[in-house]
């Protein structure tokens, strides 16, 4: 039973990978977009270094869309990336049109600040990500240093759906490997129903009829015999 979990972990891994789009292996996958939290701290004189540390990875800083989103990116803070307290998120106040905007020049679909006092002045005015709570609150733009960067990357669209020559590479790859764990499983259980008969003295199914204990001749003696006792009698 331990071996056949082990099989089904390795095909599901095997087959998730087969199916991811991301770049690599540090990065996650969420719908049709890919994660990454850069844990490294740096100092930065402006947000623009921050983005810098999204764009140099062919991505930008994190955007959320709803609250879907939102959660995968809490848990995923709390359980894989292990990030701090407050994550800067993609998002400037634009005072030309005197509202908040994400640096990807996504739509603002969704929002979840928490309740705080706003000041008439939002210049230079970012938002936050508070990883306990999930709740969005906003600050200053001006911040010394950070102790990560999220950044996002939306999947090619050609990548989003996968062409038949694609797909059934892949399921041709996931039938091997499918039949390749049933096979070994099959062997293993042949082969521990094997060991077990052997030592506890049993003979198997395979093995020859019982044999009498007289021969052919044997046997027919005996019946003369009683043919002539008949006659006597």
């Amino acid at each position: 039973l331990k071996l056949l979990r082990l099989s089904k972990l390795l095909l599901c891994k095997f087959v998730k990978l087969l199916f991811s789009d991301c770049p690599s292996s540090i990065w996650v996958q969420f719908q049709d977009n890919c994660y990454i939290f850069l844990q490294e701290a740096i100092k930065v004189e402006s947000i623009e270094d921050v983005r810098n540390q999204c764009t140099d990875h062919g991505a930008d800083m994190i955007s959320i869309h709803n609250e879907e989103e939102n959660a995968f990116i809490l848990n995923t803070l709390k359980k894989q990336w292990k990030g701090p307290a407050d994550i800067l998120l993609g998002m400037f106040y634009d005072t030309d049109d005197a509202c908040f905007k994400w640096f990807d020049k996504s739509n603002m679909t969704f929002a979840k600040w928490t309740d705080q006092d706003d000041g008439e002045d939002l210049v230079d005015t970012c938002a936050f990500l508070h990883t306990k709570t999930g709740e969005w609150k906003k600050g200053n733009c001006e911040v010394s240093s950070v102790e990560g960067t999220l950044c996002k990357a939306a999947m090619p669209y050609e990548k989003k759906y996968l062409s038949g020559n694609h797909l059934d590479n892949i399921l041709i790859s996931a039938l091997v490997i499918a039949s390749t764990v049933i096979l070994t499983v099959l062997g293993a259980i042949i082969w521990f129903l094997y060991k077990r008969n052997s030592d506890s003295g049993f003979t198997t199914v395979f093995s020859s009829a019982p044999q009498s204990p007289y021969n052919d001749d044997c046997v027919l003696v005996v019946a003369e015999e009683n043919e002539c006792n008949a006659q006597f009698d």
